[in-house]
């Protein structure tokens, strides 16, 4: 089977653009399964009702997201009425919403984990410890996690740590795409970061000007999105639903 995991959509521009492109992506690459990191999807970040709908309808099974993922509060209750929607698993379980879906395929079940570091991020529960439990009450041998993390150390020690444990360790957030893609000992396949889908002439899907004042001059801005062409970066795991295990990761730009 074959896993496409898009790295952070950065408002409707990325929303539209991925639309543009998502079936010719998947009928390419013959996927069986799409995840999708929306906390960004909406305009201003964070997600609301209109962009996960939108990105499900587009062909999401799976809608992850980060350290956005409450950034617009009027939204808190799609967490607990979506059932495919996750947010980071180490957030406090009286926090709405669950951090992990397992996805019924029929001949086998996927699971996808939502994690976030703690490194250079908020203050949860330990990501290393949250993902052990998780792992000790999912029965699927096919499991995917989504690292939504800022330093490349803490990704890396979570993909040793979960080889031969999980098929796929995938790292988000920076939205920058690394060049790391590999299979790790026990059959895990491993990116440090997926990357972005939005605005490529911008700093992360913002206004290049606009970021390059608030870097220069350290003064108050209010972020606006680039009006440049969009790309999509990705990747593509294929893995073997009995075993659980991956044999290729394969990273794709599609501008």
């Amino acid at each position: 089977m074959r896993l496409l995991m898009i790295g952070d959509v950065v408002a409707q521009t990325g929303c539209d653009f991925l639309a543009s492109k998502l079936r010719d992506i998947k009928k390419r690459y013959n996927i069986d399964v799409t995840v999708i990191n929306g906390e960004n999807s909406a305009s201003g970040n964070g997600i609301t009702v209109h962009s996960c709908d939108f990105l499900t309808r587009i062909g999401a099974d799976v809608v992850t997201t980060g350290n956005h993922a409450f950034k617009r509060r009027e939204s808190l209750g799609i967490f607990d009425n979506v059932p495919h929607l996750i947010r980071p698993a180490n957030y406090s379980d009286e926090v709405c919403g669950k951090g992990y879906y397992v996805l019924d395929m029929g001949r086998c079940q996927i699971a996808v984990i939502n994690l976030m570091g703690v490194i250079y991020m908020e203050p949860l529960a330990n990501p290393f410890r949250t993902v052990d439990e998780i792992l000790a009450g999912i029965e699927t041998k096919n499991i995917f996690v989504d690292f939504h993390a800022e330093a490349t150390a803490e990704k890396k020690a979570l993909g040793f740590y979960l080889a031969g444990r999980v098929t796929a360790v995938m790292g988000t957030h920076t939205h920058v795409q690394t060049a790391d893609e590999t299979i790790l000992d026990g059959g895990t396949a491993y990116i440090t970061d997926v990357g972005m889908t939005g605005p490529e002439d911008s700093v992360l899907g913002v206004n290049k000007e606009i970021a390059i004042e608030k870097q220069r001059l350290n003064f108050p801005v209010r972020f606006a999105e680039a009006d440049t062409p969009c790309f999509i970066n990705g990747v593509v795991v294929e893995f073997d639903e009995k075993a659980g295990r991956a044999s290729h990761i394969e990273r794709i730009i599609e501008r």
